[in-house]
């Protein structure tokens, strides 16, 4: 049965498989309730596509706010009432400790926590503000990361934990870019957007380095849809906002949303 399963995901994907298989089943047969740490959204999806092959197991997602793209998941015995269930979800809010305040991106943030050994799943959606930050954390780290966050980047840092009704969230700001395309292939469309010959950005999605909507994408003649984020490790992401008809010479009009 699991080799069926298998078929539908890529090879990289079948250990998190096996974990959704165990959650699934320890809820059915066990009665247990699992929570799971955040999951992506590639991994979300997989955990719904499974569960929804067991109807005597519920799931619930949730990220801490609307619109989350990391969530965790609460997995358990159909009869279980889920919603009344806390998710364990905290915010982190940082700030600078003097009075200035330089700019800093997701990733200063996202370093400095992985720095302080922190693994990654135990991170939800990161929230940069002017002024300061709001980090949706597992509430089993709150407490550590209060104490022990004290720089982010070169700047110095003060912390708190405020309840998740205080958070502020931002939207993703994205650079439009208007293309016009010969076809929807990844690796055309992709070495537009990232202004790198064809033959440089055929590589790293043989190599595995390339996703589109969080699943690896090998393909580079995988066409795009509009919808589609794909992101590349060491160039960022970005989302085919519009596909917008065909010109005079037959090229196709693309709108871009490059993530800065």
């Amino acid at each position: 049965m699991k080799t069926a399963i298998y078929n539908h995901f890529h090879p990289e994907e079948k250990p998190f498989v096996d974990r959704v298989l165990e959650w699934i089943d320890r809820s059915a047969l066990q009665h247990e309730l699992k929570r799971t740490d955040f999951l992506d959204p590639r991994q979300a999806q997989i955990l719904a596509m499974l569960a929804n092959r067991y109807p005597d197991v519920g799931i619930r997602l949730d990220g801490g706010c609307d619109d989350a793209e990391r969530v965790r998941a609460l997995i358990a015995p159909d009869y279980r009432h889920l919603d009344d269930e806390p998710m364990g979800i905290a915010v982190l809010e940082a700030r600078a400790s003097g009075s200035t305040y330089q700019d800093l991106d997701h990733g200063d943030f996202l370093g400095a926590l992985l720095g302080l050994g922190i693994k990654r799943d135990r991170i939800g959606d990161i929230h940069v503000h002017d002024t300061f930050a709001h980090v949706l954390v597992t509430d089993e780290i709150a407490d550590y990361l209060n104490v022990h966050l004290r720089q982010v980047h070169r700047l110095n840092v003060l912390t708190d934990v405020i309840p998740l009704g205080k958070l502020q969230t931002v939207a993703s700001k994205l650079e439009e870019i208007s293309l016009t395309v010969a076809s929807m292939r990844l690796d055309g469309i992709a070495s537009d957007v990232y202004r790198v010959s064809r033959s440089k950005i055929v590589d790293p999605i043989r190599a595995g380095r390339c996703r589109v909507n969080w699943k690896t994408e090998e393909n580079p003649a995988e066409p795009l849809k509009e919808g589609d984020v794909v992101s590349f490790k060491g160039l960022g992401r970005f989302k085919v906002l519009e596909v917008d008809g065909v010109t005079k010479k037959g090229r196709i009009r693309v709108k871009i949303g490059k993530f800065i």
